[in-house]
Parts: structure tokens; C-alpha cells; sequence
């Protein structure tokens, strides 16, 4: 992910990918004027005093009142988990829920509350002005919702298990370029890298490939793994910005070389901006705008080809590409929605069984929460980035979100000194796996898959940590193809560095995937 210069004020609304923590209650905040919205500047100091002292910020332990300012402050648009009043709040969602009698009634019954406190103030509203985005698969209503008197009802409702804002997220005002960096945030970077060197900065292979520098056994063994295994058989779906239609090894040169005989999908979630309120389209394209879905997908499975392009972890993994957000900070409510429906387009799909996202925001998402968890039931490997920032802001923000739900396996990235983070990397308690992705002597990151061409670029953080691990996981699955996933998680566990003690900022460390497939003993 490229590090973007921006004042401290703004500094930590970056602080992300970027799929443990039990709910915890927020800090106090003072006692605002109720019937005034608390302003951006208030919202975020009391998010980020919350984060400074309790490592999360949940929407669930706020206020109604914080809840309505960030609603104010934003699209408007409230997530809303329902249940029927004869289930527990905190009970698992049964696979049918959205399609369960009792659940559709309950559905019926928080719609009609939400309109009728609605209708108060605006006696026009209709259904229809109300949902934003239809849900097909988890019990949850996404809505407009102008009244504090609403979210009031809803908490006060026995059919609500959470009524959360959706694109809210921290951007301090003092900050006059926050907005636009903010929507760029993570793109932009991932064009072709000069001076990179033959015999240092990556190992020229028989075929005429290029081996990242990270990728050699004195880090993780995955060049001598690759003589058992190179991932065929696994499929990765990775949910990110997409894959660039102008990349042609994620697309007509996926197989070539020792790459043959995969599968490739370009799939989209994320939905169209809308006008003045009303969506002018289902869905975006599945094409890259922003480079670093490109780069991840191209460091989990680039082939192995003979272009003299840089060569993915798995490069004979089938691989789904996923289009569900703008960039890699989840702060807008249609990303929020594109990554619910990326975990459960992956639920549904009985051929993947890795995940990876390397996307994340400061902020809770009991919608985001919901389909992961339904994923992760399904028996799912889940990745995700610890967060990336800035140097000094990555050791104050912990594990970002999703990464610190337990469903997600949280990785980040060390330099090749082996035993600190990269400048921009997150760590915490909620970190499992690392993976080597910074040199000491001159900062550079790994290789992989520019926009466009056969000439490498380089991109790093947690995010491409996170996208190699799934590599490394997708390469160990294939050589072990009926074992479930806690055991290949066991194996992981077993061939890393920190097998013996988990340690509590880098987890159980740095895998040897040559061990991890059976082949040596590191």
C-alpha cells in the first residue's frame, strides 16, 4: 500500500489493510446537546479516545446519540440486524434466516417501527425511499434513517440485534485534503518499479519468471516447497478492488508456463453510487481502478509463465477475483455492502476454501461480522490484514477490522531482519501469522503484478503479507486436499517460527511453507 503524506490530524483514518475481541464499552463521551448532531471533530475524538483505550470502537456499545451524529455526518444509511423476539440477540443465525417465516415476520415488524418513527417527521416516506440495499442471504436491513427518535426505538425493540451507521468512519476536518486521499486511499501505486536487480531483488527462474526476493527459503521456503506443491486444486478468492482488465496474467496469460490447467473469475459486489439518493445501477464493473487488488491477487497467484513477470505464491491456485470497494479504506456505506456480499458470494461457493482480504477499517460492522461469520461456518481459511499506516501511527492503532474478529486469521508484515514490523505495519494480540515483506538496508517490498506489462511492481504492508499467506495456505491445502481447516491451520501453525510460544505482537509468527507440505524441518 503506497504511504501518503497527511497532516497527524487526519493521520490514523488511514490506519488500515487492509477479515478477537469481545464487545467493550466505550469511553464516555461529554453529554452533547440532544437534539444537535455531535460534529466530525467530536466523533472522532471520541472514537479515537475509545480505540486509544479499549483497542475497538464498537457502534453497538455507543450511544443512540453517536450513532444518529454519524448518520448525520454521513450517507444516512443504518444497517439493522433483526431477529425474531423467540431468538437470543447473541445466538448464531441459522443458514435459512432470511428465508425462515419467523424471520421474515420479524423483518416486517422493524421495518414497519422504522417507517412509522420515520414517518413522523416525514409523513411522505414510503418503503420503497426507505431500503437502500436488498440483502439475500443475512437477516439485516440496510435503511435511511434521519431520527435520533428511530435508533431509540430500534435499541428499545426486542427484535434488533444492531442498529449501526454504515459509512461512517474517522476523517478529521482539520485535514483540507483528507477527503480526497481518503478515496484514493491504497491506489494509484502499483505501476512498474525501476532498478529492481537480477540476483538481489529477485531470483530469475528456469522458465524465465522472477522470484520476489521474499520468496526465498531463508525467509519462508517457498521455493523449495514448490518441488511438493504449487497450489493446484485450491481456489482463493480474494476480496479486494478488483483485477485490472489490462493485466493479461490475470486474464488470457493466466495459464502459461507451469501455470496450466486453472480457473480465473473477474467477479464484482460492489454496488453503483447512487444520484441524489436513488442507485443508477446494480452493480460496478470487475476491473481494477485502483491497482491494489491487482497486486494482491498478483502475489497470491501469478503464473508461473514465461513473460518474465513476477510469479505468484500459488501459481497453479484457481483464483476469484473480487470488485467490492473503491480502495482499501472501507469508509463508505456501499463498500461496507460489497464486502457483506463478497464473504457471502464465498459462502456460498463450496469450491473456495481461502479467503483473503487485505481491506479493513477503525470502526465495527455487525453486517460485515454477520456474513463472515456465516463464511467461516462453512469452513473457510479467512485471511485478513492486521492494518497498514503510517510509521509511527502503525504502533498506536492495533489489529484494524475485520481482522480482530476471530473468525479472520490477522496477518501482518516483518522486515527481513526477521524480528520488526514493517514501517507501516499493525500488530496486537489479535495477529496469528507474519510474513517477511520489507528489506532493512533499502525499504524494498515484495514483487508482483503491475496494472499493465510484464514488468514487476512492488507493493507492500500488512495487505501484501496477507495475500501471500493465503498463497502459502493455498499451497499447503492442495497437497493436503481432504484435510478440513483447522487441520491445515494446525500445519501452518506447526512449520512457524513461533510454534513453541505465540508471541504476543507477531503471533505464531513466520511459516515455512517447505515444512509446512512436508518437506524439510525449519
Amino acid at each position: 500500500m503506497r504511504i501518503l503524506p497527511l497532516a497527524p490530524a487526519a493521520l490514523l483514518a488511514l490506519a488500515l489493510a487492509a477479515c478477537q475481541h469481545d464487545a467493550a464499552d466505550q469511553v464516555p463521551a461529554p453529554q452533547p446537546d440532544p437534539t444537535t448532531a455531535l460534529s466530525p471533530q467530536q466523533l472522532d475524538e471520541q472514537i479515537f479516545s475509545t480505540l486509544r483505550q479499549k483497542g475497538q470502537f464498537d457502534w453497538n456499545a455507543a450511544s443512540a446519540h453517536t450513532v444518529w451524529s454519524a448518520l448525520q455526518q454521513s450517507d444516512h444509511v443504518l444497517s439493522v440486524g433483526y431477529r425474531p423476539a423467540s431468538v437470543r440477540a447473541s445466538a448464531p443465525l441459522p443458514d435459512d434466516a432470511r428465508l425462515s417465516p419467523e424471520w421474515q415476520q420479524a423483518r416486517q415488524q422493524v421495518l414497519a417501527l422504522i417507517l412509522a418513527e420515520e414517518q413522523k417527521a416525514h409523513p411522505e416516506l414510503t418503503p420503497e425511499k426507505l431500503l437502500v440495499f436488498e440483502q439475500n442471504t443475512l437477516p439485516v436491513l440496510t435503511v435511511t434513517v434521519r431520527e435520533l427518535a428511530t435508533i431509540k426505538a430500534l435499541r428499545e425493540s426486542g427484535l434488533v440485534r444492531y442498529a449501526e451507521p454504515m459509512g461512517y468512519e474517522p476523517r478529521h476536518q482539520e485535514a483540507s485534503k483528507a477527503a480526497s486521499i481518503l478515496s484514493s486511499s491504497g491506489c494509484g501505486s502499483n505501476t512498474a518499479t525501476a532498478g529492481l536487480v537480477a540476483g538481489s531483488d529477485y531470483t530469475v527462474l528456469s522458465n524465465g519468471s522472477k522470484s520476489s526476493w521474499n520468496q526465498a527459503d531463508v525467509y519462508h521456503g517457498i521455493r523449495t516447497a514448490w518441488s511438493q506443491s504449487t497450489g493446484r486444486g485450491s481456489k482463493v478468492l480474494i476480496i479486494d478492488t478488483g483485477a485490472s482488465s489490462a493485466q493479461e496474467n490475470l486474464g488470457s496469460a493466466f495459464n502459461q508456463g507451469l501455470s496450466s490447467g486453472r480457473t480465473l473469475e473477474r467477479l464484482v459486489t460492489l454496488p453503483r453510487n447512487s444520484i441524489f439518493g436513488i442507485p443508477y445501477g446494480d452493480y460496478e464493473t470487475p476491473n481494477d481502478g485502483c491497482g491494489h487488488g491487482t497486486g494482491m491477487a498478483g502475489a497470491c497467484a501469478a503464473p508461473r509463465g514465461t513473460d518474465g513477470a513476477s510469479v505468484g505464491v500459488a501459481y497453479n491456485a484457481n483464483l476469484i477475483t473480487v470488485r467490492a470497494a473503491e480502495d482499501v479504506f472501507l469508509d463508505a456505506s456501499r463498500e461496507v455492502q460489497g464486502v457483506t456480499d463478497a464473504y457471502l458470494l464465498a459462502a456460498g461457493r463450496s469450491d473456495v476454501r481461502i479467503i483473503s482480504m487485505s481491506m479493513g477499517r477503525l470502526t465495527s460492522s455487525s453486517q460485515m461480522a454477520d456474513a463472515i461469520r456465516l463464511a467461516y461456518s462453512r469452513g473457510k481459511l479467512i485471511f485478513c490484514a492486521a492494518g497498514t499506516s503510517f510509521d509511527w501511527s502503525a504502533g498506536f492503532v492495533g489489529v484494524i477490522y475485520p481482522a480482530s474478529l476471530a473468525e479472520a486469521v490477522a496477518v501482518t508484515g516483518v522486515k527481513d531482519n526477521l524480528t520488526s514490523r514493517c514501517d507501516e505495519c499493525h500488530v496486537g494480540a489479535d495477529v496469528e501469522f507474519t510474513v517477511v515483506m520489507q528489506r532493512t538496508s533499502n525499504n524494498l517490498r515484495p514483487l508482483s503484478l503491475a496494472m499493465s506489462g510484464d514488468a514487476p511492481s512492488t507493493i507492500g504492508g500488512s495487505s501484501v503479507a496477507t495475500a501471500s499467506m493465503a498463497g502459502m495456505a493455498a499451497v499447503v491445502w492442495a497437497k493436503y486436499p481432504t484435510e478440513t481447516r483447522e487441520q491445515i491451520k494446525a500445519r501452518l501453525v506447526a512449520a512457524s517460527s513461533n510454534r513453541s510460544s505465540r508471541d504476543p505482537n507477531f503471533g505464531w509468527g513466520r511459516v515455512n511453507l517447505a515444512s509446512a507440505v512436508g518437506g524439510l524441518v525449519n
